[in-house]
């Protein structure tokens, strides 16, 4: 019942807001349906610590240690994001930037995207993945050319041709992948493509077929996670989409098309025995995270700015998976989940700040903290700890990824520390100016949803001083399960 309700809620919020998201409570609706999906995600997590991993409905869906903190996550940002766009939609309203018809489709393509995003991660069946990602992609596209204007669209359009060019490529390497499942399981079918079957068999699938088709799959869904050099959509999409859009691309459909490359690298290192599946990864994630690191620095557009640091983050995290092992697996994991806490919180704070100012340009962005404390510190304390400043979490999980790094793969070090200092440089250089420069700005006419901006501060805070022992022994678990 839990789980059908974590899938069911956003497509019956998507079709109320279809009809009513013009209305002037489709935004309070939306924050209902929200909050109801995060409720019914914590009775999933609640069944999970009882008994255990589970698979339902002729075992098409699996819930485990893995995707299962994932749900809680992406229903715990996908709530607070909704509270957070209560009041910027309305301000947006009120500039003139959107009309009550485009506030339906954002309300309705909010949840359409939300239930994508559950469906990726709770099914078993690695073509329905592939179905969810591509209908992710399709619902996000309207939601980033959402405020119709010439960059809107083009952001937009490069979003849907690079993504549409990349999921193509995972479509072939999931056909590649029942090639050989076919060739193992026998004739069975969609069930051939169980991601659970796989696993059980993969030390008899062909390594050669496997080994092709985890290229087509890591260059197919590592264009959704936004690694270089396939990342060029995802700064356009950040700058010209609603902000908080920017929030949950950054910190639910990145995390999200990477729990796909992940699932498919268990199942093809298991077959052909080799760590070539690693060394791609830790390739990649170490060409984003420099490359990623060095781009922030020709930035003008707050936006883009941040659009480069989830770059650089989740390079850094793909290059702990490739690592691999108990404790990288562990600081991948962390990583990931602080990474979306302190990314949407800046968002959040971003998105108000360049209300206040009526600009995205860095350059026009001044004094917040005097105009709008709440809106400065946010922004400053979100930067610090996206920056790997301690206490916070960030510093906890790149930390245990830069030991583990020394100890295994020592000459990966340089480059690691060189995209982190080459990244706090061109941050705090940009942010310092916007939070304590002098400005003549004026507060914005709402008060702003920054409730949400704090709450994901103070617990990626905790998680950098004390980790509460059910989640760490969660995190272990998942671990194990990735191997």
């Amino acid at each position: 019942m839990d789980l059908l309700l974590v899938l069911g809620l956003p497509l019956l919020g998507a079709l109320l807001l279809a009809l009513f998201g013009a209305r002037r409570f489709a935004a309070e609706l939306n924050v209902g349906m929200s909050l109801a999906t995060l409720l019914a995600a914590a009775l999933l997590v609640l069944r999970v610590i009882r008994h255990g991993p589970m698979l339902a409905w002729h075992e098409q869906f699996l819930v485990d240690s893995f995707n299962v903190f994932l749900v809680a996550l992406t229903a715990f940002v996908g709530f607070t994001t909704a509270i957070f766009s209560r009041p910027y939609m309305r301000i947006e309203e009120e500039h003139g930037r959107l009309n009550p018809r485009r506030l339906r489709l954002y309300h309705s393509m909010y949840q359409l995207f939300m239930a994508a995003m559950f469906l990726a991660l709770l099914t078993n069946n690695m073509g329905l993945l592939w179905v969810a990602m591509e209908a992710a992609t399709l619902s996000t596209v309207l939601l980033v050319s959402l405020y119709r204007t010439r960059a809107s669209l083009e952001a937009a359009w490069k979003y849907f041709i690079l993504c549409g060019v990349g999921i193509a490529q995972a479509l072939f390497g999931t056909i590649l992948l029942y090639f050989a499942a076919e060739q193992a399981l026998g004739r069975e079918g969609m069930t051939a493509l169980l991601w659970t079957h796989l696993n059980a068999v993969k030390g008899q699938l062909e390594p050669r077929v496997l080994g092709l088709a985890f290229v087509f799959l890591l260059v197919g869904y590592g264009t959704k996670v936004g690694l270089a050099p396939l990342h060029n959509w995802l700064p356009d999409a950040h700058a010209e989409g609603p902000t908080p859009v920017s929030a949950v691309l950054s910190g639910l459909l990145l995390n999200v098309a990477l729990y796909a490359v992940i699932r498919c690298k268990i199942l093809v290192e298991g077959s052909i025995g080799s760590s070539l599946p690693s060394q791609m990864l830790m390739g990649f994630g170490l060409l984003s995270a420099v490359l990623g690191a060095f781009f922030l620095w020709r930035q003008q557009d707050i936006k883009r700015l941040y659009g480069y640091s989830s770059i650089e983050h989740m390079g850094i995290i793909t290059f702990a998976f490739g690592l691999g092992g108990p404790v990288a697996n562990f600081a991948a994991l962390l990583h990931m989940t602080v990474h979306s806490l302190t990314k949407s919180s800046i968002f959040f704070a971003a998105g108000h700040a360049s209300q206040t100012a009526g600009t995205q340009r860095m350059d026009g962005i001044r004094g917040l903290v005097v105009i709008s404390p709440t809106i400065g510190w946010g922004l400053m304390l979100g930067s610090l700890a996206i920056l790997g400043m301690p206490p916070f979490g960030v510093f906890a999980s790149e930390f245990l990824i830069l030991t583990t790094a020394m100890r295994e793969h020592p000459w990966s070090t340089p480059f690691l520390l060189i995209a982190l200092g080459v990244a706090f440089a061109g941050i705090f250089r940009r942010v310092q100016p916007m939070v304590f420069g002098e400005s003549d700005a004026r507060p914005l006419p709402h008060s702003p949803a920054l409730v949400p901006v704090f709450v994901h501060l103070a617990m990626v805070l905790t998680l950098g001083v004390y980790m509460p022992p059910p989640l760490a022994e969660w995190f272990r678990a998942a671990a194990r399960l990735i191997g």
